[in-house]
Formats: C-alpha cells, structure tokens, sequence
C-alpha cells in the first residue's frame, strides 16, 4: 500500500473518531474529491530515467480534472461511466465503457465524467522522479 493511500486512510480514520465525539473541525478534509487515483503498480523500465505507473481513476458522477500534463505519455482505457476527454489542439472526445485514449508527454489535457460513477486504467510511462500529474498554466 502507497504511503498516500496509508496518508489518506489515516485522515478518515482520525476524522470519523473527532466525529463521534461531536467536533466538526474536519467537516472540509471529509468531503469526497471528484476523483482518486489508485496506483496499483509502478516498476522501474528498461529505459534508463523512466517508469510505468498503471493506476485505477475512480471519478464521482459530474467530476472534473481541470487542465494538466504529465512528465510522460498516458494511456487509458474506460473501465466504466462516460468521459469527455479535452486534449489541447485537438476536437473533444467522448468516450464510452471499452474505449480507449492515448495524451502525448506534456500535452495540455483536461477531462470531465458523465452523470454517473467512472473509472478509468490508466498507464503513464513517466520520468522518474517528476510528479505524476502538474496542473497546467
């Protein structure tokens, strides 16, 4: 389990026990993101300086990821729900369950999910070291 996902179980875990006892301090930390992503491997390439990160993107209906980049190439497939995919220079996209995407390394790119829960495979082949996801100016 990633040191975040221990972060963040940590978090809801300190939150629910404030919550029993009647403070309301964290009401802010217990609002659920629009969306999560759960690295589910991250191995070191062939290719010196890179690593692949496949991770599962769970989107609330509704959700938005404004515009970002990422230090290397993303490749996704739509697991469930809708997403509307913005890449700049290019038309958006909507994309259904089975479909699949591809954003070039620092590609200017935003999405937004349909009206029901989604999730998204996605695999970035990144540089080491550099922050998976910055948002864009």
């Amino acid at each position: 389990m990633s040191n975040s996902k221990l972060t963040l179980g940590a978090a809801f875990a300190a939150a629910g026990a404030l919550g029993a006892w009647g403070i309301d301090a964290l009401d802010a930390q217990q609002e659920k993101p629009p969306f999560t992503r759960t690295v589910l491997q991250s191995p070191d390439l062939s290719l010196q300086g890179r690593a692949a990160v496949v991770a599962r993107v769970d989107f609330l209906p509704g959700a938005t990821i404004g515009k970002h980049t990422h230090p290397g190439e993303e490749l996704g497939y739509v697991l469930e729900g809708t997403l509307t995919l913005e890449v700049e220079g290019r038309p958006s996209v909507t994309l259904n369950a089975g479909e699949v995407f591809f954003v070039e390394a620092g590609r200017v790119h935003a999405g937004k999910n349909g009206n029901t829960p989604g999730k998204v495979l996605a695999t970035y082949i990144v540089e080491k070291g550099k922050p998976l996801a910055m948002p864009a100016p």
